[in-house]
């Protein structure tokens, strides 16, 4: 049984369906640091669609943190902000 702490926002079975391969294992070698033309050397899969499936994961990451951003503006959360701090010219 897998445990993880965070909820996962991309459905694996659809994409791995849309693609016929393991997207779980090639986010597993993602996360091992592996670069994109090992793991297109190593799984047979062609560089172009591995570079799809990696966007299409990074759009549905993007989406959910947009997501979270609305609703915690909808609940008067304030976003986080990053201050700059400027030195005076001298």
């Amino acid at each position: 049984m897998k445990k993880s702490s965070k909820k996962s926002f991309v459905d694996e079975k659809k994409l791995s369906k849309k693609y016929r391969t393991n997207v779980g294992g090639l986010i597993a070698a993602w996360k091992k640091g592996r670069s994109d033309v090992e793991i297109a050397c190593s799984t047979g899969i062609d560089l172009f669609t591995l570079k799809q499936i990696k966007s299409e994961i990074e759009l549905a990451h993007r989406r959910q943190r947009l997501e979270e951003k609305k609703e915690a503006l909808a609940h008067g959360q304030s976003p986080k902000q990053h201050h700059i701090f400027l030195r005076p010219l001298t």
